[in-house]
């Protein structure tokens, strides 16, 4: 479902893959986040996505204009995943409120895996 808004002049539709794109891109830029993670199904391998393809680890629901994003995120080694899911948490939430105007009702966290950095 696409997000809708109705202004004075008209109706604004905000499609899920933008929000997807806005809010991966705002994810990697959080502190202890390594990148987005894809899961395949069909090998149950994780891969790590970084650039063009960050909506693979994220998934967008919207329902009554409030948004429901999934992450699926790979972590770097030796930091807190409680801290850093409440960065993410914290600097998602805002931002792409602000980014859509439309209020965020959950955001789950998945960690598939954990890297190190040199």
């Amino acid at each position: 479902m696409k997000g809708l808004m109705n202004t004075q002049l008209g109706a604004v539709v905000i499609d899920p893959e933008v929000i997807a794109r806005y809010a991966g891109s705002v994810a990697v830029e959080c502190f202890g986040i390594v990148g987005m993670a894809m899961v395949s199904m069909k090998d149950g391998l994780v891969k790590l996505v970084l650039g063009d393809n960050l909506t693979r680890g994220v998934n967008v629901m919207i329902h009554d204009n409030r948004i429901t994003l999934n992450f699926h995120v790979i972590v770097s080694y030796g930091v807190s995943i409680s801290a850093v899911a409440d960065n993410l948490i914290s600097n998602v939430k805002y931002k792409v409120e602000e980014f859509t105007g439309m209020s965020i009702e959950k955001i789950n966290i998945f960690v598939e895996g954990v890297r190190v950095i040199d």
